[in-house]
């Protein structure tokens, strides 16, 4: 299984949940033809770049070069890879010597031979066409598609053959599906973060939704003793969506005296209303903010902001107003 096939198994496999109903898996359907399994064996002979080559060494390196060649032609690859890793060891810093035995390995099957080889040629030689056109080769049998279709593109626009041209033929389709894949999974994988996000934040919601219900007292009026209070009272019905009547009274108030039990008996009648009381001598810092000027005055709130006023003991507006507000 190519490392490609492996990532997506695993990108999967992360996706496969209980949960996942409404997620179509499908397999990469590749062309896995000429892909094998990938060869194991001890590292080729490599040169010593430091090594000083001479000009006696380099037409050496040539000549067991041209050996090399004539063995290819008679289907003799192993003693042409022996007489190139000759010519390697007489010139190590020749990019072409190590394409040409990177070429021997991939007919011999050893596309990691082959790859060992072509990095040692591009790095000798960064525009090494063939560096590039045979490592893509050697990807290509180990079913590594887009690293393939990579160096292949790449050796084509250094320097374009028909070995390349049929070579991409081969390997492009392949590549395709894969990122055709990657992109499916990435947006999978996308869509599950945004629906685990709003999963946690229905949660926390609900949370906070729930401490906010256990601060407020159904069917009872709540006292407010300090602005730190009132704001705490008033979050928690605004993230609650609570209507809130805001009674602003006092103890020397005679109007606030005949309309307080009514206020009473409403904060049993309406529980889903938030009724507050705020003594305007105990409370000042609430009772300047809110500019009062004579008492009883009545607010009411929603969403944080007023939407409706009732000054004076008028029993019937009172009642009226929060029946209309409270049945919105």
């Amino acid at each position: 299984m190519s490392d490609s096939v492996k990532h997506f198994e695993a990108m999967k496999s992360n996706l496969s949940t209980e949960d996942d109903d409404d997620i179509v898996e499908s397999d990469i359907e590749l062309d896995n033809t000429d892909v094998m399994e990938p060869d194991n064996d001890p590292s080729q002979k490599m040169g010593d770049p430091s090594v000083e080559v001479t000009e006696e060494m380099r037409d050496a390196a040539n000549m067991t070069k041209l050996k090399a060649v004539d063995l290819i032609s008679e289907g003799k690859l192993e003693d042409a890879i022996g007489q190139l890793t000759e010519a390697i060891m007489l010139n190590p810093t020749s990019a072409i010597l190590y394409a040409a035995r990177a070429g021997v390995y991939v007919k011999l099957n050893k596309p990691n031979a082959a790859i060992r080889d072509a990095y040692v040629a591009l790095e000798t030689n960064p525009d090494s066409a063939k560096g590039y056109k045979i490592r893509g080769m050697a990807r290509a049998r180990l079913g590594q598609w887009e690293e393939a279709a990579n160096d292949l593109h790449v050796a084509s626009k250094l320097d374009y053959d028909e070995e390349i041209g049929m070579a991409l033929k081969k390997v492009e389709p392949n590549a395709r599906r894969i990122q055709e894949h990657r992109r499916k999974y990435e947006r999978l994988r996308k869509e599950r973060e945004l629906k685990n996000f709003e999963r946690e934040r229905q949660r926390k919601q609900a949370g906070a939704d729930r401490e906010a219900l256990s601060g407020l007292r159904d069917g009872q009026v709540m006292g407010i003793h300090s602005a730190s209070e009132f704001e705490t009272k008033l979050n928690a019905a605004t993230r609650a969506l609570r209507l809130v009547i805001l009674y602003f009274t006092a103890t020397w108030c005679g109007p606030c005296r005949f309309i307080s039990p009514l206020f009473t008996n409403l904060a049993s009648k309406y529980t889903k209303v938030v009724f507050l009381k705020v003594d305007i001598d105990e409370a000042r810092d609430v009772a300047t903010r809110w500019n009062i000027g004579s008492v009883p005055t009545f607010f009411f709130i929603k969403n944080g902001k007023e939407v409706d006023k009732v000054v004076g003991a008028d029993k019937s507006a009172l009642e009226r107003k929060i029946a209309q507000h409270a049945g919105q």
